[in-house]
């Protein structure tokens, strides 16, 4: 596989005259620029990334690959690229050519060395908007690829985007900390599919599943011969993740053992396969997941203290569903919507109650719950949630939930007219109708609630 081209180059300098080439070399450089300067264009094209920065100055008449055939392949790859074609044997239908077939500028031999930087540095300011404008747009379109992921409008969910948009961008191993079914895995692969890996695979293991007899040889590899049964070599899934990103879910579950060979990789980026003794070397991302606390576990001695400081440098906890309210009805209704459209079957609408028993569930099972509750509710069952009047309301303040009777009563009057409120298409009328409620009433319990009118609602005066 061909290296890509260093993104500290500014000028890729292609001449197989040595003497020119290395006189070229010497004035760029005393100017300031970096230079990478080669005698052969064949390879070159393939080198070039969407965000390498710089600019390719070639001589035309080379062997093997000359200079119009290195332009062509570098516009197949990028029509945005400054290419500057040089030549010794320069006339006006040889310049025509060029510049028709995209070159950025030509320079017949001999020029003056002014006219070669003048025409780099031009080229370098119009390379460098166009990487900028990529990197933007790249940015843009992986914001709006993580809001679909990673759906709510809660400051919860908000914050966990800006962090996953914010780790993604480097290489730092990641330790996602969050309940059962909160979307560990959604998380770990957003992380990689935002980052510079996402080329390369994403590979994801869940710890707790592995029986103890064969967590080594999954996740390390052996050798033939390593222990009986073991007939051919086998490759890891750290091994096989090189590259890219390894996702290893429910780490808390880890042997002792186990835990020090992890460590060693985390710390040298390298694997011994079981059975063997050569180190390879890995280009690897772990992104490890718990529902404990590690440092709990540590401090009780289930978990090595060592390995947890290494994984803890860069957190990243996932709100449960019970601290990000505002979401529970969207995702409800997203979910429900998906699985009705799943299934070929007619969307239902909520009614009002059944949006505050959504409100008033605590969900241990956090998104994956709620997932279910609305799959068995577009196939038109029951939502199945076992919601008692004392229980939560979220949103409310804790001393609503905890109060006397009246005041729970209050609470659960107040999430009914909010749940309704939060209905499709709802105004003051079809809420009134839906709750029993004379529409003056109903302003009444708004006013008191301090629930706002839905929008196009009309003034208590207006809905007589």
């Amino acid at each position: 596989m061909t290296r890509p081209l260093d993104h500290q180059t500014q000028v890729l300098l292609i001449d197989d005259d040595p003497h020119l080439r290395r006189a070229l070399a010497q004035t760029l450089d005393l100017a300031g620029l970096k230079v990478t300067d080669l005698g052969d264009a064949r390879g070159v094209a393939e080198r070039l990334t969407p965000d390498w920065p710089g600019v390719v100055v070639s001589d035309i008449r080379m062997p093997g690959l000359d200079g119009l055939e290195l332009l062509a392949e570098i516009r197949a790859r990028d029509t945005e690229l400054p290419v500057m074609l040089i030549t010794g044997h320069g006339d006006v239908p040889l310049a025509v050519q060029a510049m028709r077939a995209g070159a950025y500028d030509f320079l017949e031999k001999p020029f003056a060395s002014d006219a070669l930087l003048d025409s780099v540095r031009r080229a370098l300011e119009v390379r460098r908007l166009v990487v900028e404008n990529r990197s933007l747009r790249l940015a843009l379109a992986d914001r709006q690829q993580l809001a679909s992921r990673l759906l709510g409008q809660s400051p919860g969910a908000g914050r966990l985007r800006d962090q996953i948009a914010a780790l993604a961008a480097t290489q730092a191993d990641v330790l996602i900390l969050g309940e059962t079914g909160a979307g560990k895995e959604v998380v770990a692969r957003a992380l990689h599919d935002l980052s510079s890996r996402r080329n390369g695979p994403f590979v994801a293991i869940n710890a707790g599943a592995l029986a103890e007899s064969v967590v080594e040889s999954e996740l390390f590899g052996h050798e033939p011969g390593a222990f009986t049964g073991a007939q051919k070599r086998r490759i890891g899934k750290f091994e096989y993740a090189s590259g890219g990103t390894l996702f290893l879910d429910e780490i808390e579950s880890m042997s002792l053992d186990v835990q020090v060979k992890l460590l060693r990789l985390l710390q040298e980026r390298v694997v011994e396969r079981l059975g063997g003794n050569g180190l390879i070397p890995l280009d690897i991302r772990v992104v490890a997941a718990t529902k404990e606390d590690l440092r709990q576990a540590a401090d009780q001695g289930r978990f090595r203290a060592d390995l947890y400081y290494r994984l803890n440098v860069a957190p990243l906890r996932i709100p449960p569903l019970r601290e990000r309210s505002e979401d529970i009805l969207p995702l409800f209704q997203h979910f429900a919507e998906a699985g009705a459209a799943r299934h070929g079957l007619p969307p239902r609408a909520s009614t009002a109650v059944e949006r505050a028993s959504l409100l008033r569930h605590n969900w241990p099972g956090n998104v994956r719950e709620l997932q279910n509750a609305a799959e068995r509710f577009a196939l038109g069952l029951e939502l199945g949630l076992d919601v008692a009047l004392g229980a939560p309301v979220a949103g409310m303040p804790a001393s609503a939930n905890a109060g006397s009777l009246s005041e729970q009563v209050e609470a659960y009057e107040r999430a009914l007219i909010a749940a309704a409120l939060d209905g499709p298409r709802s105004s003051v009328r079809s809420v009134a109708e839906a709750l029993g409620l004379p529409r003056r009433t109903l302003h009444d319990k708004l006013r008191k609630y301090g629930l706002a009118l839905p929008d196009g609602g009309c003034s208590p005066d207006e809905a007589e």
